[in-house]
């Protein structure tokens, strides 16, 4: 009896072939979009927005332009999906840098700046793919909507902190406000670092943006130091 059911054990565990199969042209599949995707941001960095063309994403990705199409079926899908991408890549960023930071809202606030200029994130060739899609969103609905949704959960986190500071310490600056600069001083420092202007780097850019978190919020953070905090 006992060895019949171990038997039977056994057979329940073992993998059906079918199943087998399917997750295996499942990864496939995803493996073959990522590697498009990134021949994408590729293209975009080196040949700009209106220049991208599904061939040169396959010829990037070493595949034929069969391939490109039966995955993507046009140019504004891959392009869809290439945002996605690297808007999905980016939240996950800040999340899991915030997530890393604990409680304190200086702490979190800090680690969201640093993780701006890390380099998985911030180099010039993902810098300029997102600089190809900010100058197509104005005219096109689908960009701005993805884009939207994203930046406001982004936004509203900043916005969080920010009165949690406001609080703490007494600031009189509106939270709301506040957090608008900070983005738009984060945006203009990927902006200069694309264009390569006043030779900035990802290190004196990251000076600048503890500068000014000094500078909006001198009781948590200061000029010294690695981090720039200054926490009691």
């Amino acid at each position: 009896m006992a060895a019949g059911m171990k038997t039977t054990q056994r057979a329940e565990k073992a993998p059906d072939k079918g199943d087998v199969e399917r997750r295996s042209r499942k990864a496939s599949k995803e493996t073959r979009q990522l590697q498009l995707i990134e021949a994408t941001i590729d293209s975009l960095a080196k040949r700009g927005y209106a220049d991208t063309t599904m061939a040169d994403v396959a010829d990037g990705a070493g595949l034929s332009r069969g391939i490109v199409n039966f995955h993507f079926e046009s140019k504004e899908k891959l392009l869809v999906a290439t945002l996605q991408h690297m808007y999905d890549e980016y939240s996950a960023h800040w999340r899991n840098a915030l997530q890393k930071a604990g409680e304190h809202p200086a702490r979190r606030l800090h680690a969201l700046v640093a993780a701006d200029f890390d380099r998985s994130i911030c180099n010039k060739r993902k810098l300029a793919a997102w600089c190809a899609f900010w100058g197509e969103a104005k005219s096109r609905p689908t960009y701005q909507a993805l884009s939207g949704s994203r930046d406001q959960d982004y936004q509203q986190t900043i916005v969080g902190l920010c009165e949690q500071l406001k609080k703490d310490a007494g600031y009189a600056y509106d939270a709301e406000a506040t957090a608008v600069g900070l983005s738009a001083m984060l945006e203009g420092l990927w902006l200069r670092l694309m264009m390569g202007a006043e030779n900035m780097t990802r290190e004196s850019a990251y000076r600048a943006a503890v500068e000014y978190l000094a500078s909006v919020f001198p009781k948590h953070f200061s000029r010294e130091g690695e981090t720039g905090e200054k926490i009691a």
